[in-house]
């Protein structure tokens, strides 16, 4: 009876429920609520779930502490969507219990799980029941009702998967949309995989398929040593880089391998790649002159390049600062051409994000930084990434965040449009809320299953006209719906804005516009291209 957990098994058991996730992400994503092509919880829970483990593998100790730390860490900076960061507050919480002891227990295991859901009910401004954090509380509950009971794993954390997936089949009779739509909490499902996997790394069970490694920088991101973010920040000033070539008789591929990990001893940022034919090297270094010394042993150098990083710097540290200003923004964006009308509203940074593409916390917060700016207003622009967004704060130390609800595409640029430099930040926060409200916005996309929802009897494929909150229309004609959803959403608007998606034909927006021209000969009528995926419009009433 295995009575106890070191840090070896806890790797073990990380690792596999990340792999059961990835395994199972497409069925998750299949309990998404509303019938539309978004449905991205276990995509988003799973990418969270990799840069916990691209930490985790980078990890060498097998101590508790420092795999709680990489863990925690990677989730933390990759968590993506709601699900992806309450996953990674759950985690966070779990982490920072049992990073206390070297030898876990099932009582400690308990307090862990219990103060992973406290963490992720904390993160969540109205934390709703019926979710997967339910799900976390409900597991943490049953664990510390019988953790004196079951004193062994091997019987404990069987107990604790029944309770949790009795709780997802609680969660329609929690939350009234779930029990709508005739599914289980997505969130919840996923959640279940980390105590699923947990048993099978346990038991000395594997996953069928392996989990797809986030993708590495490239080698040439090693070259841009000239990282505005860390200006002034340069422990090793000379960026050295050089070619060995007629390598001698006398050198084997032993001597290369020894002088990357001399070079590693000297600097850092060290690529040293080739064979006994040519071998290219790159480091950043205090000693370029030991750096070339010892690579003449290997053979001759030739295509020399010392730079010196600390003036590099220094000139663009002054220029940053010349050009600083007060205040930026930052638009998440769907469609190429909905990232030219940000731009083109003097947005500073765009990135790309949306259904189902979620951008992480870390995505958001490397963009922020990449703003010169104090102070940076972020559009979320779907529901789904405020809470990232909200997230991304805590990983800026140098300017502040202040993150604009925006629900949607529409909602941002009217935010956008709010901005004033002239005016403080706190009343350009204002004014940037309170647009919000003058623009009513509605959404054509597809249902990709059979449902019943809000009255409408739903078939695969059928095109549906929605407002933030529910499905107004349907049909199975695009232009039919698009123009019955106008109707629905409009009351005494007088300008009616199209943005066309990359399915739509530009004859067919400019065909659809005439006839809401016609039908509303009173109200100015735009088109656009946006270039989203997944909406075929767009609709924006003000």
């Amino acid at each position: 009876m295995q009575k106890t957990i070191n840090g070896s098994m806890l790797k073990s058991m990380i690792l596999t429920s990340a792999k059961l996730l990835e395994v199972n992400k497409a069925s998750i994503d299949a309990l998404n609520v509303f019938p539309v092509p978004d449905g991205d919880t276990g995509t988003n829970m799973s990418l969270t779930f990799q840069s916990a483990v691209k930490e985790l593998i980078n990890c060498q100790s097998n101590k508790v502490e420092d795999i709680t730390e990489a863990v925690s860490k990677g989730a933390l900076r990759g968590a993506r969507g709601n699900s992806g960061v309450i996953l990674s507050q759950v985690l966070r919480g779990f982490c920072s219990t049992l990073r206390k002891s070297e030898e876990i227990d099932t009582k400690l295991f308990a307090q862990a799980l219990m103060s992973g859901a406290q963490v992720a009910y904390g993160a969540v401004s109205k934390p709703k029941e019926g979710t997967m954090l339910t799900v976390a509380r409900m597991v943490a509950e049953h664990a510390q009702s019988v953790r004196s009971k079951f004193k062994d794993f091997e019987a404990f954390l069987p107990e604790l998967i029944t309770a949790g997936n009795n709780a997802v089949e609680l969660t329609p009779s929690l939350l009234p949309v779930l029990k709508k739509a005739g599914v289980v909490d997505a969130g919840g499902k996923g959640l279940m995989c980390l105590y699923e996997g947990m048993y099978k790394a346990l038991m000395g069970e594997s996953v069928s398929e392996e989990v797809l490694a986030p993708t590495e920088n490239s080698s040439d991101s090693l070259m841009e040593h000239a990282d505005i973010m860390n200006l002034g920040n340069i422990e090793f000033a000379y960026c050295t880089e050089f070619f060995i070539i007629n390598i001698k008789k006398k050198t084997t591929l032993a001597d290369i391998e020894r002088l990357r990990e001399y070079l590693m001893t000297i600097g850092d940022s060290v690529i040293v790649i080739g064979d006994l034919e040519f071998v290219k090297v790159h480091v950043h270094t205090n000693q370029p002159g030991v750096a070339l010394s010892k690579a003449l042993e290997l053979g001759e150098l030739d295509r020399l390049k010392i730079e010196n990083m600390l003036e590099q710097n220094r000139a663009l540290m002054k220029k940053y600062e010349a050009e600083k200003k007060d205040m930026g923004m930052l638009a998440i964006s769907a469609g190429d051409g909905i990232s030219a009308i940000f731009k083109d509203l003097m947005v500073d940074g765009v990135i790309e994000g949306g259904q189902s593409m979620n951008p992480s916390a870390d995505d958001i917060a490397n963009a922020v930084q990449r703003i010169n700016a104090d102070n940076v207003f972020v559009f979320p622009n779907n529901k789904n990434i405020i809470l990232a967004a909200e997230q991304a704060k805590s990983l800026v130390q140098n300017k502040r965040i202040h993150v604009i609800p925006t629900k949607n595409i529409p909602q941002g640029f009217a935010a956008a449009l709010a901005f004033n430099p002239d005016l403080s930040v706190n009343e350009n926060k204002a004014n940037m809320i309170h647009s919000l409200d003058t623009v009513t916005v509605g959404q054509v996309t597809y249902s990709v299953r059979n449902t019943k929802l809000y009255g409408f009897e739903l078939k695969v494929g059928d095109i549906i006209g929605l407002d933030n909150k529910k499905i107004l229309s349907n049909g199975k004609d695009v232009s039919e719906v698009t123009l019955d959803l106008i109707e629905k959403l409009k009351h005494g608007e007088e300008i009616i804005t199209l943005y066309y998606g990359q399915d739509v034909k530009e004859e067919d927006a400019v065909a659809l516009s005439e006839k809401i021209m016609e039908k509303y000969p009173d109200c100015d009528v735009d088109i656009h291209y946006g270039g989203q995926p997944i909406y075929y419009y767009y609709i924006a009433l003000e």
